[in-house]
């Protein structure tokens, strides 16, 4: 009987071995393809900006006619600073106060979370570490096909080239710029491969300035001036820390 039970007791303590190399084994193979896995870029979550086509801290000037999908908003400054007329907006155009165009909507609490939230999409914006691409081009992205990626620079950007964002439509692009954006005239960023302009995100430090009848695609968020010249357009949104300049533009808000 001692035998046996020695015996069973070896045999007990060799599959417990075997077990826990097992275990071991299933536990280190799966770490190995956590690690593997790469996490997809985030979207920047812009709140209660995400409905405006333009929204600005310090108003908004317009040679008419512009025509604008999605909302308009500016604040804390008064409405008088937006210089829309009703028939340029398919949308609110809303106001802190009475003043600015008459089919305004005076609702300072709604400014004041959506500008809050641009300024929290901002930050984020230009806070997303770990860049795939740094200074690419030098600051000269005309001419270039681009992938998904977050995508930073320590200077001004350049587009004088056509650019094409390619890739599915659940990928996301972010660019970091330190300095100033300016797109040049007759010149366009399109999509391509089904990359949809809400995953688009430009955070730009500087002055932004899209030139004459040149095309645009995602959400700009500047911490100064947006200027589109005569007869540029985009698909996505305009949100400045200051003001929003318009020269008989075209300005969609990308569908959600």
């Amino acid at each position: 009987m001692s035998h046996f039970t020695a015996s069973s007791r070896s045999r007990t303590r060799l599959m417990a071995v075997l077990l826990t190399a097992a275990v071991v084994g299933i536990g280190g193979a799966g770490a190995a393809g956590a690690s593997a896995e790469t996490i997809p870029l985030a979207p920047v979550e812009l709140g209660d900006a995400s409905s405006f086509a333009i929204l600005s801290k310090a108003g908004v000037t317009d040679v008419y006619a512009s025509a604008i999908v999605g909302d308009v908003g500016a604040s804390p400054i008064s409405g008088s600073a937006i210089h829309l007329e009703c028939d340029e907006v398919t949308g609110t155009i809303y106001s802190v106060n009475e003043a600015g165009p008459s089919c305004k909507v005076t609702d300072d609490t709604f400014l004041t979370g959506a500008v809050g939230d641009l300024e929290i999409a901002y930050t984020d914006a230009a806070g997303r570490t770990n860049p795939d691409f740094i200074n690419l081009g030098a600051g000269e992205i005309g001419g270039l096909t681009l992938t998904p990626g977050l995508y930073k620079w320590g200077t001004d950007v350049q587009i004088s080239n056509d650019v094409t964002l390619t890739g599915g439509p659940d990928d996301v692009f972010i660019f970091q710029i330190s300095g100033d954006l300016t797109q040049s005239s007759a010149k366009n960023v399109t999509l391509a491969g089904g990359v949809q302009a809400k995953n688009v995100f430009w955070q730009s430090a500087g002055e932004v300035a899209i030139g004459t009848t040149a095309h645009f695609e995602g959400t700009i968020m500047s911490h100064t001036l947006i200027a589109l010249k005569t007869g540029a357009s985009i698909n996505g949104r305009l949100l400045a820390q200051t003001a929003v300049t318009l020269q008989s533009n075209t300005v969609n808000v990308p569908a959600l």
